[in-house]
């Protein structure tokens, strides 16, 4: 167990950053117990820190309430192992609600969200991250996605802002995330923590490893944690043998599988959890549950994933 500061817990990445799903029982209520040992399941894999109540971790969904349980299911499970960040989303007035409540709840961290629904400006963004990050002790990482998406310059500002430390994207602009990088580096001292979050990050790591971002969330984490460990060794190695035997095997077409229905970036997830033996429950609307042959065809990658690791041990 440690007392650093997030940032400096979250810089070395030692294993994938572990986003749960969230447990619900057959009533469709949060199963606290379930996502306890899932979470637990996760940190003792080897996971580098638990984002809580995130995007796959159905955030939208959850009431704040369930919301405050869970992040402190969470922590209770982490046991100060690894840290645990916690999401905030929607107007700024909920946002903040979010973030206090995380923080009661002993969360390390915030992942901020996009605000719901409007697309703002530059300036209503900036000022938007910058009072979460002043309603709360937490720090914040902010994230780059649908309709928060941020100019060199605005993420400059950001960097600037006390309380937060980091910028994950989801967006996948390669051009753009080369000219924050730079930007941030020649204009803010000190370090400034840049995740890689898209869906499947794995399958773009290479790419975001070219522009120094070595951090990323991982999804497949949750039902194959050690063709994840597997990767994410071999990509922070250089073994681009075993990152590429991965890629071509397992991940590329996971996300081919990923895209046959919207929202199975957390369904199929969840599908998956439930595959290795942990009863999840299914995802809440308006996200549906995959296609039975979709199902089936994640436990074929999934048992590939596992005989290509064995292939290279």
């Amino acid at each position: 167990m440690t007392s650093a500061p997030l940032a400096a817990r979250l810089s070395i990445p030692s294993g994938p950053l572990f986003f749960p799903v969230t447990a619900y029982g057959p009533d469709g209520a949060v199963d606290l117990d379930v996502y306890r040992e899932h979470v637990r399941r996760g940190v003792e894999a080897g996971a580098a820190a638990v984002f809580a109540c995130c995007g796959t971790g159905e955030f939208h969904a959850l009431t704040p309430e369930e919301f405050e349980a869970c992040v402190g299911a969470a922590v209770e499970a982490a046991d100060g192992r690894v840290p645990v960040v916690a999401g905030a989303g929607y107007g700024t007035a909920l946002a903040v609600r979010f973030a206090r409540l995380a923080e009661t709840a002993g969360a390390d961290g915030l992942l901020a969200m996009p605000p719901y629904l409007v697309v703002a400006g530059q300036e209503g963004l900036l000022r938007h991250y910058r009072e979460l990050a002043t309603s709360t002790s937490l720090p914040v990482i902010v994230y780059q996605r649908d309709n928060a998406v941020f100019t060199p310059e605005t993420v400059v500002e950001l960097a600037r802002s006390e309380g937060i430390i980091g910028f994950k994207d989801g967006l996948g602009d390669l051009d753009l995330v080369q000219r924050i990088v730079s930007a941030v580096r020649s204009e803010v001292p000190g370090e400034f923590l840049y995740f890689n979050g898209l869906p499947t990050a794995e399958l773009t790591g290479l790419a975001y490893r070219g522009v120094g971002i070595t951090l990323y969330s991982s999804a497949v984490f949750c039902f194959a944690p050690e063709v994840a460990l597997a990767f994410h060794k071999a990509l922070n190695t250089g073994d681009d043998e075993v990152v590429n035997r991965l890629l071509d095997g397992f991940y590329r077409p996971f996300v081919d599988l990923r895209a046959q229905g919207r929202g199975y970036a957390v369904s199929l997830v969840k599908a998956g959890v439930r595959l290795r033996g942990l009863d999840v429950g299914e995802v809440r609307p308006p996200l549906h549950e995959p296609a039975a042959d979709h199902v089936k065809r994640l436990a074929e990658l999934i048992e590939r994933g596992y005989a290509l690791i064995e292939e290279g041990a």
